[in-house]
Order: structure tokens, then sequence, then C-alpha cells
């Protein structure tokens, strides 16, 4: 048993690319949940986690009364199991786990608390142990349905099909197409013949695919093409450095105008090679139909077949030249040449652990959480099989240890600060949802040295305005009913924005330096102040004014009633609001004190904020 038996091209429909926005969940995947919360170990303890630490978090949970406010889950992340399998089963690490996970399980249960476990799709665990679930799904399965298990964090590394982090660059292989120079196309009865170059007949739909257009000095005759396009595949969402709104792949379309329909061949002139952005798997579809999904023959790097026009014998075609049959209607037909597999095989892996747990239990609901960093785009596919989906790589890297708190930053260039996290999930509202799942900008850093209280209490009213999932990362034993700490993570009325039964993420209506749209713009840049808004249940809807940057703002902020609604056209949000149009007088709590303010002319504002500072409402009608 291992990954070696599986394949990477076995896709039933439902999970391919053209079916990720149909609606449809895979495998008995439940809905209508809301954002998870609980304690994970990582940020707290790292792979130092133990039994005695993880009773002592859930005998913390009731002394602090947390599960009383909606935190419900205690996590055990990487570091808990041996570092090989044991008769192909998962077992636990002895010395840290001495008496096993189903007695855990059994001590979190008797307290009222949820179970939760960690695994990886791919071969091994982020550090290290070679117990990773790919190609051991059944019987992974089984072991976490006998220990109880109410929720599954599952990461992404050393998986073989992608050339994930820890893993074999050449992996690229499986998720990129090879560079494309041409395509031809012929009848079979002789009646049409022609070559269409990419870079010139050729249309790029989505994004991440490039035309490269190279003179070629070998070229002697008007049938020979030069330059190529590069780049067909999905690109890697795991660091900060491109939006997530939007298609992310792409895709290399011809339009074939042939005389009549009948039976034709395609050829395609490729050069193969295992990097990021090249790769050896193509899918090609003419008519609607998938023709090819699979490994062309490797090449040598940008080793392209050149053609004679005259010579349509496909047994004198080279190694970088493949060809198919296809039936052709007279007129336009579209000719796709694509590879989707970075999201399709992620989609895939993930969805086999699924199907094996509902196989064996189809009436246990357990929370599925897919920490694959953001890497394959999951805005996309996850709903289909996850109820959340990490955005980017870690928001920390410096995790504690027993008696260290670990360090969090406010800032930074890559994934590892709050407003990193922040600045990609703030845009990406219609991706969330209860008909969908949660966008998770990983685990809160609140506790953690590096963050002051301000900074804490911002980042707090973040995450539950955005619907993230609310799992506390901190050694919970530096906790004390009414300290600074206690008071931020047990807000009542924050909390209660993150759990609202209509499930709406809030959307972003102003940025003071967005240049086109505040709710779809990627900012990087933090010296700036955010308005979000957020429809709630019971015809209310919140704001928060946001000050990401390090200077006190004393301007007062302002945003009206009708800026608003303009601001969610075209959302389906828009109707919750659209009841409160003719409102006239409003009330403003503040989500921090017991304050109240009367708001008559539908202007809501907030005068002036510190650094890092937020102020937040619950504005209701009156």
């Amino acid at each position: 048993m291992g990954y070696e038996n599986l394949s990477p091209d076995k896709l039933q429909a439902e999970g391919r690319f053209e079916s990720f926005d149909n609606g449809k969940v895979l495998y008995g995947k439940k809905k209508n949940k809301l954002p998870a919360m609980g304690w994970n170990s990582w940020n707290a303890f790292g792979s130092g986690n133990t039994e005695n630490l993880t009773r002592e978090m859930a005998d913390k949970f009731i002394e602090l009364g947390l599960d009383k406010l909606g935190y419900e889950y205690i996590i055990l992340d990487d570091g808990c199991y041996k570092s090989e399998r044991v008769d192909e089963k998962l077992s636990n690490e002895e010395v840290k786990f001495p008496s096993g996970f189903k007695a855990l399980s059994a001590y979190i249960h008797e307290k009222g608390l949820k179970f939760g476990m960690y695994n990886d799709i791919g071969t091994n665990l982020c550090a290290g142990a070679q117990v990773g679930t790919c190609g051991y799904e059944a019987l992974d399965a089984a072991s976490y349905i006998e220990w109880e298990v109410d929720f599954l964090k599952v990461d992404n590394c050393y998986y073989p099909f992608d050339n994930a982090t820890f893993s074999n660059k050449e992996n690229a292989r499986y998720v990129f197409a090879p560079n494309i120079k041409a395509i031809k196309v012929w009848a079979k009865n002789g009646s049409f013949k022609k070559v269409y170059s990419a870079v010139k007949d050729g249309v790029i739909v989505g994004k991440r695919a490039a035309k490269i257009d190279v003179k070629d000095e070998t070229l002697n005759n008007k049938y020979e093409i030069g330059g190529y396009v590069t780049g067909i595949g999905t690109f890697d969402g795991t660091g900060p450095d491109a939006t997530p709104v939007g298609i992310q792949s792409s895709e290399l379309i011809f339009n074939v105008d042939v005389p009549s329909d009948g039976d034709y061949f395609v050829a395609v002139e490729y050069a193969t090679d295992k990097e990021e952005g090249v790769g050896e798997w193509l899918q090609l579809m003419a008519g609607g139909e998938m023709i090819f999904d699979g490994f062309l023959k490797e090449t040598e790097k940008n080793d392209f077949f050149v053609w004679s026009i005259d010579n349509d014998n496909s047994a004198d075609y080279s190694a970088s030249s493949k060809m198919w049959n296809v039936k052709l209607c007279k007129g336009i037909n579209e000719i796709k040449i694509m590879n989707h597999r970075r999201q399709e095989n992620t989609l895939n892996s993930y969805g086999r652990l699924l199907k094996e747990l509902k196989k064996i239990a189809p009436d246990r609901d357990i929370y599925y959480s897919a920490c694959e960093w953001g890497k394959t785009q999951p805005q996309n596919w996850a709903k289909k099989v996850c109820d959340s989906w990490r955005i980017l790589n870690d928001i920390t890297f410096r995790v504690g240890s027993d008696g260290n708190p670990g360090h969090g930053d406010w800032t930074s260039d890559y994934t590892t600060s709050v407003t990193a996290q922040y600045n990609k999930a703030v845009i990406m509202d219609e991706f969330a949802g209860f008909q969908k799942g949660w966008n998770d900008p990983d685990m809160l850093m609140i506790g953690m040295d590096g963050l002051n209280e301000t900074q804490c209490k911002t980042h707090m009213a973040m995450w539950c305005m955005m619907n993230s999932p609310l799992m506390l990362g901190l050694d919970l034993r530096r906790v004390t009913k009414d300290d600074w700490i206690y008071n931020i993570i047990t807000n009542k009325k924050l909390i209660s924005l993150n759990q609202d039964a209509l499930g709406i993420q809030a959307k972003r209506v102003y940025s003071s330096i967005e240049a086109f749209d505040p709710s779809k713009e990627y900012i990087r840049d933090n010296d700036r102040i955010d308005i979000l808004v957020k429809p709630l249940s019971d015809g209310r809807f919140a704001i928060s004014f946001i000050n990401l940057s390090d200077k006190d703002i004393d301007d007062t902020l302002k945003i009206s009633f009708a800026d608003i609604l303009k601001a969610f056209e075209g959302s389906d949000s828009l109707k919750e609001l659209k009841r409160l149009d003719e409102v006239t007088c409003f009330e403003c709590e503040d989500v921090y004190s017991t304050d109240t303010v009367k708001v008559m002319d539908g202007c809501f504002e907030a005068k002036g904020l510190k650094a890092f500072d937020n102020k937040t409402y619950i504005i209701s009608s009156i």
C-alpha cells in the first residue's frame, strides 16, 4: 500500500475544473457549518506538544469558560504520531502520548469538548514523519473513526503530484502543460490541413500562461513556427504574490474553422520540462470533449519538432509531436490546451480521505480543514469537499514550546504576519458562505510575543468580521480571567459576528489607498485605513474601521449607508442591506463597551483611530 498504487489521472467528472462552480459537493460533505472555534497545538508548542499539555489545555478551556462562548475543538497538530507506520497504521508517539489517542479523545469528550487531529495528503507530515495519508486513506479513516475524531486538519507537505514545499520540484511535471509552439489540424480525407501558431493564432484565457515570441533563424519555410506559449497551469498561491480574485489558471485556445463535419487529426508541437511553469501533463479538449488527459513523452528542454505540412504520416512524427483523432463540426471549433491538474489532483486527494470517512461512518460529521497554504487556489475547489481552507502559508514560523510563547508579527513581506494574511482574506468574501465554507487566514496569534494588546484586539476583530475560523494558538496557561488576553478572546459581541446565523463574510467597502475597487483590489501597503461592512441576521449589520498603520489617525472617518449599498451592488448580500434602505434612525453599539450612539442622517463615523486600532459597531434599526 502507499501512493505508488495511486494514479493522479482518475478523476470523476465532478472533480474537474469545469465543475468547480456547479454548486454540488462530493462524498457527502455537509454544508451550513459555522466557522470552527477551538485551540490548536501548533503555534503554542510546535512538534513538542504532549498528552499532558493537551489535557491541561482542555482543563483551561473549562476553567476560562471558553466552551460557553463557542470554542469547542482541541486539536493535536504535527508531532503526535510515531515517525513511521506500525503494520501500515497510524500510532501514537509513546513518550509524548503514552495513553494513546482513544484515551485522550475520551478525556476531551468527557469535558463536553471535541477532539481534532492532523495529517497530510502527502507521503510525510510537514515535520517529517513518514505517515502521510496518501495511499492509506481507508486505513487512516478507520483509525480516525475509532478514535472518535471530530476535526481533521490535513496539510499538503511532500505531496507527490505537485511540487509542494518539501517535495521534489520535478513533480511540476504533473501540474503544467509542456511549452506549446503550435497545433496542426488536418482532415482524414485530405480536404483540409492547417498549422496554427500558439503565439500568433492562440488565445490565452485566464491568468498564468504567457506568449514567448522567439525569432527562430533556423526556420526555412512558411509552415515552420517560431515562438511558444509557456506557463499553462495554475498560479502557486502559497506566498502573497498574486491576487486570489479571478481565474488563477490558464488555457490556450485555438478557434479552428473547418469546411465540413467529419474526422480530423490534431497534432501538438511541444517541449517538456520539470519545473514551475513547464511540465509534461497535457489536457486537450475539442468540441467540449476531453480528448487527452495525461503525460506526453519527455523531450529535451525547448526541443520542438518542426513539421512539414505535407507530411501527414504520424509515424514520421518525433517525440515532441503528438497526434489524436477528433470529430469536428463545420465552422468554428474550439480546441483547448490546458492543465488544471494543480487544482484537480489536490481536490481529488482531499476528496479521497473524505470518501473513506463517509464510507465507514456516513452519519458522522467531521469538520474538514484543508491546510494546503492556498497553493492550489483552494477558494475555487475546496468548497466541494472541505469546510475551510487555508489561504496562505503559515501566519508564523516562530512557534512556541513549553515555557516559550512563540512570536507573531503585525507586518511582514511574506505570509508570517497578521496583515499579510488579512490583506488577502479581506478580498475573498465571494468565496465564503454556508453553502461553500470559510477562508482560513490561519490561527490566531493573540497572546504570543511580538503583538501588543491593541494589535491583538484588531487581529481578533479582523478574523471575526471575515468569518475566519477562530483557532486559538497560545499556551492557555498564560491566560487568567479578566486579563487583556482573556478579554479579547472572550469578547461576546465580536464572537457573535463570526458566528452570526447569516454566515456572510464582511466586504471591504472602503480603503484609503485603493485605486479601483476596495472589495477586489489586493493591497499590501499597510499605511492605510480600511472600512469593512458585514450583514448580520435580524436586519442588522456591523461596521469595522481599521487602522493598519503604525500612525495615529486624528481625522473623523465617515461612510454613508448609501455608499455601503453602492459597494454591495452585484453582491448576493445586497438584499440583506436593502431591507434597511428606508430606515431613518440607526443605533450603533460599540463592541468594546456598552456605549450606543443614534445615527439620524445615515452616516456612520469613527472619530480618530490609534495606530493598529479598530472601532467596530453593530448597527440596528430603531
